[in-house]
């Protein structure tokens, strides 16, 4: 079997930045302003005076962004933020390595140790 909707899940039109980029805005000013600057107004909703800094979405009026507030996935997207993202410590306890004492073991050493 296949893939049932691939076409849907490589589409890349909507994405969205990423958790930690977002983030990096939320605490360096100078970091969101270069994204906005790589931007042309004149090619963004609204010329680009509507945007929600947590989402990275651009609205076309005052009155969209204000009701995209209320709404579900911008407070999901306020959950996800003060979560955090991930760190390399949490990657590596995900596929295995995990530290012990200082050192970092892997699980070869593991099955060697038993």
């Amino acid at each position: 079997m296949g893939v049932i909707a691939k076409r849907s899940m490589t589409k890349t039109r909507r994405r969205l930045r990423d958790v930690d980029q977002i983030k990096a805005d939320l605490t360096n000013p100078r970091h969101l302003q270069l994204f906005k600057e790589t931007k042309a107004p004149e090619d963004l909703p609204g010329f680009g005076k509507h945007y929600c800094i947590e989402c990275a979405k651009w609205f076309e009026s005052e009155t969209g962004l204000t009701v995209h507030t209320k709404g579900k996935p911008h407070k999901r997207r306020l959950k996800q933020l003060r979560e955090g993202p991930y760190t390399h410590k949490e990657a590596d306890a995900a596929v295995g390595l995990w530290t012990d004492n200082g050192k970092e073991r892997t699980k070869t050493q593991e099955i060697e140790m038993s």
